[in-house]
């Protein structure tokens, strides 16, 4: 009989460990990188330009959008992660930004903790992401669960992250992946939302996003490996000395961001794509653009600058957008798809 209250509890405490573990130990990849450090974009001395004709906005999922940014999936569930997606949210309404919030299963659990995910009514006119784990389809979640967290936060899309080498390491993780594609599929069929497939900082390869797409995933987040490294977050979190080993052992492991990106844009040259993993600035983010990404996902760098103050998330999203305008006034590009198409970026040999 106690077993949900159980569960639920360590779900909110594993919430609160992850937001203080991020802001407080180093977690981010030791060796591998978001691979974008290889490309270098051309400079133009002479871009024809005047910075007024520049237009940074975008369509995603056929949502207008003022600047090609997603605020990542990353919290929610107690009292300090409320806090931070109010902030969040209400800077994504100002700019006009897409955001997403961290797994919801602890609002299935817990029902009384789903307002500090509902922030609809903070960003009433935002592109919003809901979260649910994959692998929760094989543990006895399925559509009613999907549709839950849907309409608590009132999304326009729902996310299913897959993180099977998190699981691995994580104390007590759900490890069972076998048959999930076919689940996937099959939700997929039935939400009245899109879905989107994300990792967690890992990657996703082409070979399994063009399986993704096939399932009828609507859109894909890469987020690949050069960020904050999940499997040292949860060897913070170990009850074992095996599980810190395994966390420290996997630190590095998985694709670089730019890779990704290139991979899937091979193979699925129309598909909705988000950039993420490791980006920490505007440059990073027309990067992304220009390799075929459609927008780029932050995370760690709002979730430090929300654990401050709102200002503080608002002085971010400026900086972010005067970084990508001057990307493209300084490659003489007037919008992201002349920056897209203008081959700009170069890769460095």
């Amino acid at each position: 009989m106690n077993a949900p209250t159980n569960i639920s509890a360590q779900t909110q405490n594993r919430k609160a460990d992850h937001i203080r573990i991020c802001l407080e130990e180093d977690v981010q990849c030791d060796q591998i990188t978001n691979g974008l450090e290889r490309y270098r974009f051309t400079h133009s001395c002479l871009p024809e330009l005047n910075p007024n004709d520049i237009d940074i906005s975008t369509t995603f999922l056929g949502k207008h959008l003022g600047a090609p940014l997603l605020i990542s999936s990353m919290t929610g569930g107690t009292e300090q992660a409320a806090i931070i997606n109010q902030r969040l949210a209400e800077v994504a309404q100002h700019y006009k930004i897409a955001m997403g919030v961290g797994s919801q299963r602890v609002a299935v659990e817990k029902p009384q903790v789903a307002d500090t995910f509902a922030v609809r009514k903070y960003a009433p006119d935002v592109l919003l992401f809901a979260n649910l784990g994959a692998v929760q389809l094989n543990y006895k979640y399925g559509l009613d669960e999907c549709l839950r967290v849907v309409d608590i936060l009132e999304a326009d899309a729902l996310i299913l992250h897959i993180n099977p080498l998190q699981e691995c390491i994580q104390p007590k993780g759900d490890t069972n992946f076998r048959g999930l594609l076919d689940k996937i599929s099959k939700l997929c069929s039935k939400m009245p939302v899109p879905v989107i497939a994300k990792e967690v900082g890992n990657g996703i390869s082409a070979a399994i996003a063009e399986k993704l797409i096939a399932a009828g995933v609507a859109a894909i987040d890469v987020a690949g490996a050069g960020g904050t490294s999940w499997a040292k977050v949860e060897s913070e979190r170990a009850e074992n000395p095996l599980q810190r080993r395994l966390g420290r052992t996997f630190a590095d492991w998985g694709l670089p961001t730019a890779e990704c990106i290139t991979t899937i844009r091979a193979i699925a040259p129309d598909v909705p794509l988000i950039a993420s993993g490791g980006l920490r600035h505007g440059l990073d983010v027309a990067a992304a653009i220009a390799l075929g990404a459609d927008i780029a996902g932050l995370a760690m760098p709002f979730l430090q600058a929300a654990a401050t103050s709102e200002t503080a998330v608002a002085e971010l999203a400026e900086v972010l957008i005067a970084e990508i305008t001057t990307v493209l006034f300084c490659t003489g590009n007037a919008t992201l798809y002349q920056l897209k198409h203008s081959g700009s970026l170069q890769r460095i040999e």
